[in-house]
């Protein structure tokens, strides 16, 4: 029997301001297309307050260096080899193929990069150095030649840690630049800044609806809602570990779900407990505890195969296992962002530097997507060769399949290679 021991808001019919993001997203983007570079730098000043340039030089990116401790370009480089590792790997997994599969008939698929992608970092609210390593390393392990790079200022400036992570993943062009007017111009494109082919990168309500009224003009890889996590536990682990796994997310907004799903009632008290114990020191406590209130939940369920279930119903962003079993989860689930199988690891693991990536899909999105990874900057593209006694092979077939369609111009083109070719072998 499954039973809710906290509901939180429903995220599907939350009253929330969608509408009105939308209709600010689509006037910002129709006025960077119409007046470029002089909008950008407007809605930068407007909404970040930045009146400098928007790329940054090599001499400003130097400076950047200079202002970080050895000890963090040496923590962000550890960091970025163990993406560009993983990235690899999945890459060297992607293999172009030719076959023939009738005699003259070859067939192969190859694939190739874009030429292009735009990478968002936010850095708004918190300076996301990782998301830098996630988006940058993976397009450039994926081939792409030109990999552009937008992050809104910190604290009135650029943020030295994301700067310097962007150079060291490789960007060629790296901008002071932050929400719809980020997205804008390097989708449509301005005097400056040359259009990109793909955008990839979470962001805020605002970056995520400009990136879904820009796909199709440009491909992206997912749509990306508020930071999603599910932590699966049973009296294997204590209600401590499972309240800082919950908090540990609910950190990223006041509107990130967090949900403890469990067999085990008592694990469940004392997990409200802990959390409430925790929040009187967490220094992100205000984000966290509003996050709780209103989106945290608590699930007891009798059985691993009825937590499959309501896991795979919630199709969760992050998905933290700690039972006795967590592979049962690994074998069984199907709907999530990514796995985090056993207590000796995290979400925060894979947040960060364990090499994963951490871009994921939210609002029920792991239904029909996984998360960003090398194959998203990557297009599978097919061709097919004939021998001429192949194509009068095919094209006879071609032609009655076209006939019983009806299309008599894809009839003709199969018919005067039947007719040409053939000739040959009479």
């Amino acid at each position: 029997m499954i039973r809710k021991l906290k509901e939180g808001i429903d995220t599907e019919v939350a009253a929330d301001n969608d509408a009105k993001v939308r209709e600010i997203v689509e006037t910002t983007l129709a006025d960077i297309e119409k007046r470029g570079d002089k909008a950008v730098r407007e809605y930068a000043q407007k909404f970040d307050n930045w009146k400098s340039g928007l790329r940054l030089s090599k001499e400003h990116i130097a400076a950047c260096y200079d202002r970080l401790d050895k000890a963090v370009i040496e923590d962000i480089r550890f960091a970025q080899e163990q993406v560009r590792n993983f990235a690899q790997k999945q890459k060297d997994a992607l293999k172009d193929i030719e076959v023939e599969t009738l005699p003259g008939v070859v067939l192969g698929h190859k694939n190739i990069p874009v030429n292009s992608a735009g990478c968002y970092v936010p850095g708004g609210k918190y300076p996301l150095v990782a998301s830098a390593h996630m988006s940058i390393v993976t397009a450039k392990v994926a081939g792409v030649k030109r990999v552009i790079a937008c992050a809104p200022p910190f604290q009135g400036e650029p943020n030295p840690a994301i700067v310097v992570a962007m150079d060291m993943a490789g960007a060629d062009e790296i901008y002071c630049l932050g929400g719809i007017q980020a997205v804008g111009a390097m989708a449509i494109g301005t005097e400056t800044i040359a259009p990109v082919d793909m955008l990839v990168g979470p962001g805020n309500a605002f970056v995520a609806e400009s990136k879904r009224q820009l796909f199709g003009r440009v491909g992206i890889d997912l749509f990306a809602g508020p930071t999603e996590t599910l932590v699966i536990a049973d009296d294997s682990v204590d209600g401590e570990l499972c309240a800082t796994d919950l908090l540990g997310q609910a950190e990223h907004g006041p509107n990130s779900p967090a949900i403890l799903l469990t067999n085990s009632q008592a694990l469940a008290e004392a997990t409200v407990a802990a959390i409430e114990e925790q929040l009187k020191t967490l220094e992100t406590a205000e984000i966290a505890g509003a996050a709780w209130r209103d989106y945290g939940q608590i699930i007891v369920c009798d059985t691993y195969e009825e937590m499959v279930c309501v896991a795979d119903e919630i199709a969760s962003e992050h998905v933290q296992v700690m039972t006795k079993d967590p592979e049962f989860f690994l074998n069984n689930m199907t709907n999530y962002g990514a796995l985090f199988l056993g207590p000796e690891t995290n979400v925060s693991y894979g947040d960060k530097v364990v090499g994963t990536n951490h871009t994921l899909p939210t609002k029920k999105a792991a239904r029909y997507t996984g998360g960003l990874w090398v194959g998203k900057f990557i297009k599978t593209c097919t061709y097919q060769r004939l021998t001429e006694k192949a194509s009068v092979h095919i094209g006879e077939y071609c032609s009655r399949l076209c006939a019983v369609e009806g299309f008599m111009g894809h009839k003709a083109q199969a018919d005067i290679r039947v007719e040409r070719y053939g000739k040959k072998d009479a």
